[in-house]
């Protein structure tokens, strides 16, 4: 098993191997890895004959095998992508138990069989990205490695770390030629919940907003990116924490201002006080700890989203915490209702936990 980082610097150095089995559903990496081997491989100007997309859903894998063996008249070098490689499992027990063995006929004894003798300039990928690394997923990504266990290059595509993330926004940053700060980039990984490829979305848009070398601001990044009104949410939060109601109905008139759609800013205002009332009672003192925490439990929490939260912990007692949660309970009944007044029921909130 490799990762990513490893896979990108291999190819770099050496002659790609005739077949890789990519595993795991992190799609940014991968994008990364597929450019990457396609850059490394096949010339500029044929790279459209030379790259030959397949899918295990629609297609058998002796097929790919023996597309695999015949030689292109129009490219001497090919990369065949194999997308949905978990299809070509068996699902019989009997099937699944002949797969295992390996018997000549089946398909994994022919890919086997290819791989003694493979063609040259012909690289085979075999995507899997249904199933992930915990959970009940792990038992079927086991499955897959194993019926695969003849491709001697296995790259684990993990979910990526929130500090990989912030890396990565640096990365791109720098390559897209923009100007932004610590603050920003937090706002941006948060907003975007840590996901990699939502985040070279994002800076991609935003480069074009700001400009060759331009600077992006907060305000930008509130205007341009989905969720980013969460730090408004975050505002309100903090004013509640300190009972100050105009800081805290100054924040909701943003929020209103700015379109956001209130019962889902009251949902994440939940969310927020759930984990920080969780936080309290696990007697969390800092970020690393909440990191650490609420990834054991299943909870994806990078460092800045963390720090949000261990300061709404500090800021209510226990006691609090499940009065505010009471009456954002009450407050979401009031959304539902016929034909609410939405800013009058969340006023209403932030005069009762401000009380």
């Amino acid at each position: 098993m490799t990762t990513s980082d490893q896979f990108l610097a291999s190819i770099q150095k050496e002659r790609p191997a005739a077949a890789y089995l990519f595993l795991g559903p992190e799609p940014y990496m991968r994008r990364r890895c597929r450019d990457a081997l396609i850059e490394r491989i096949l010339p500029q100007g044929s790279r459209e004959e030379g790259y030959s997309p397949v899918d295990l859903a629609e297609t058998t894998l002796a097929a790919v095998i023996d597309d695999a063996r015949s030689l292109s008249l129009f490219a001497r070098e090919r990369l065949i992508w194999v997308h949905s490689a978990e299809a070509a499992l068996p699902r019989r027990l009997a099937s699944a138990a002949e797969e295992e063995e390996g018997s000549d006929g089946s398909p994994i004894a022919q890919l086997a069989a290819y791989l003694k003798s493979p063609t040259a300039g012909t690289v085979l990928v075999f995507e899997a990205s249904r199933y992930d690394f915990s959970g009940d997923d792990k038992a079927k990504l086991d499955r897959v490695a194993k019926f695969y266990d003849a491709i001697p290059r296995t790259v684990e595509f993990r979910a990526l770390s929130a500090e990989a993330v912030r890396d990565i926004a640096f990365q791109l940053a720098h390559h897209l030629n923009l100007q932004i700060g610590n603050a920003e980039i937090a706002l941006l990984t948060d907003a975007v919940g840590g996901d990699a490829s939502r985040l070279a979305a994002e800076m991609e848009k935003l480069s074009v907003f700001a400009g060759p070398g331009g600077k992006v601001t907060t305000e930008a990044i509130r205007q341009l990116v989905p969720n980013a009104s969460q730090t408004t949410i975050f505002a309100l939060v903090n004013a509640l924490g300190r009972k100050d109601r105009a800081g805290a109905l100054r924040s909701l008139d943003l929020l209103v201002r700015d379109g956001e759609y209130l019962p889902l800013a009251l949902t994440f205002l939940g969310t927020q006080f759930r984990l920080a009332l969780a936080a309290k009672e696990a007697n969390l003192r800092n970020a690393n700890q909440a990191v650490s925490h609420f990834s054991k439990h299943g909870v994806r929490m990078w460092r800045d989203r963390a720090e949000q939260l261990i300061r709404t912990a500090e800021s209510f007692s226990a006691l609090q915490l499940e009065r505010a949660l009471k009456s954002i309970y009450a407050a979401d009944k009031g959304l539902r209702d016929t034909r609410p007044d939405d800013r009058v029921v969340m006023e209403m909130l932030v005069l009762e936990m401000t009380a």
